[in-house]
Order: C-alpha cells, then structure tokens, then sequence
C-alpha cells in the first residue's frame, strides 16, 4: 500500500486552505497513494481566538470538509483529515478532530485530540489549547486499505501509553498528525516520532504543518514541518523537509508482523506495583 503525506503551511483563509490542499490531494492520488493523510489543522491555522470563534462551523457545515469529502470520492482514496477545527458540543469550545474519509465520500471515523498543548516555552512562546478547544475522551481504530489505523493529533505523541493500547488492540499503523512548534520540533519531533514506532512496531505516519503562519490580530506561529514516515524498525523512510509537498511511501504488512516477532515487547507487560519510597 501506497501513503501520501501531504505538508501544508494553512492559514487564516478557509478558501485559500482549500485550494492549497485540493492541489496537493490530486498530486498525491496522481502518485498512486491509496491512503493520504493531511496534518493538524488542516482548515483554520490561527491564534486568533476572536477569528475561530467566528469562523469555526459545525463538521456538517463545514466548507473544507465538504470539498474534501467530494475530492476522495473523485479520486476514490482513502483521505485522512489529519485535523479540522469544528464546533461540537460545547458551547465554548472547539474540536480538534481527524476524520477518515472514505474512497466514496463518506466519513468513515472521527477522532477528537485527548491531550491539549498548554505549555510555555523557553524561548517565552506560550500555547493555551485547552481555552479554545474541548478535549476528546475516547480512543480510536479504524481500517483503510486493508491495514488498521490508531488515530492520533500532534501533543498526543508524548503520551507513549497511548500509542501501546493502539498496537495492542490491533493498529498496524499510527497516524500523528501535527502542527509541532520550531523550538519543539527540533528538539523532540523526530526521536519522538521513532521511539512510537520502535515501541509499538508500528508504522508512524505524522503529516505536518510547515513555514510561518500569518495573522492580522494575533502572533504569528512558526511550525516545523519535516512530516515524517517511520517504519516499524524505527527507521525514517520519508521526510517532508520544510516546504509544502508531498511524500509518498510504501507500506508493508508484512514488515509489521516481522518487527513484532524480532521485538514481541507488545506481550511481554507485567502488572507493575506502585513506586516505594518518598
């Protein structure tokens, strides 16, 4: 099987982020990918909390969703919306959302991001997702192209725990869709990325957002880019760099199964007491 990473660097313009992305999808299909996978935010990239509150829609009014549900049914592909900013059911609050889109169009699974990036950093960038985004509280399998995906949004990553329930209820696959800041990612974006692989013997795939993301009332973000494809060995097979584009990889069943018996780590846990000591 066929994946297309698809890199963006979206912005404030709904229409605009459409565009850019359809371009991109077509590129990927035309390439011969089965599954193309887009990164967090896909929709709306802003720190304009004024701006989402006006312009974030609910999933089914969404105009980003519909073209991209239209476009996978053209070009029959399974279509990952790695994530969109979509009004669900709290009043105050957003969702971040993946949406797997089947070859016909229709949705096939949604995944709401668990853990919000409320951090400060040491270059003094401070992130508050919780204010504007509603945490999800559930976790997700789906299948496409005859493999099985664990979905997963960007600050997830950390959260190793995570990523072993996926592989051990049966993801193949480990999807990570981001938008990881400049200073994180080039700290921690890609032995992150290699460590869930290694751990789990999975495939990671994590499409990322790239460059500089303007905005007329708030700071600009600075995103990393380099989506990355790592195989179950943990070894990178593909590298977005730090422009918009694309990168398509191969992917191998068979290459899952062998890493887990080389490595059977996913059977191996022993009920851990708590820690001793002060």
């Amino acid at each position: 099987m066929r994946a297309g990473l698809i890199q963006l660097s979206s912005g404030e313009e709904p229409a605009a982020n459409i565009t850019h992305c359809t371009e991109l999808v077509r590129e990927a299909a035309a390439g011969g990918a089965e599954v193309l996978l887009t990164p967090e935010n896909s929709n709306l990239l802003t720190a304009d909390r004024a701006l989402q509150r006006r312009i974030v829609l609910p999933e089914g009014d969404d105009p980003f969703v519909a073209a991209m549900r239209e476009l996978a049914a053209d070009l029959s592909v399974w279509l990952l919306l790695g994530s969109v900013a979509v009004r669900g059911d709290d009043p105050d609050r957003h969702a971040n959302r993946s949406l797997l889109i089947a070859p016909d169009g229709r949705i096939a699974t949604r995944y709401d991001k668990i853990h919000m990036f409320d951090v400060t950093l040491g270059s003094g960038e401070s992130y508050r997702e919780s204010d504007a985004v509603a945490p999800g509280d559930r976790t997700v399998l789906a299948h496409a192209a005859g493999m099985t995906l664990g979905l997963t949004i960007c600050y997830d990553l950390r959260f190793g725990l995570l990523y072993r329930m996926l592989a051990q209820a049966g993801a193949q696959i480990l999807t990570v869709p981001s938008a990881f800041t400049r200073p994180t990612g080039e700290a921690h974006w890609e032995v992150l990325l290699r460590a869930r692989a290694i751990e789990t013997g999975s495939y990671v795939l994590a499409p990322a957002q790239c460059g500089v993301h303007r905005s007329a009332n708030a700071p600009d973000r600075k995103t990393h880019g380099h989506s990355l494809a790592v195989d179950p060995w943990g070894q990178v097979i593909g590298d977005g760099g730090t422009a918009p584009g694309v990168t398509l990889v191969e992917i191998d069943r068979q290459a899952v199964d062998a890493a887990r018996r080389r490595i059977p780590s996913l059977i191996h846990d022993r009920p851990l007491p708590a820690p001793e000591g002060v």
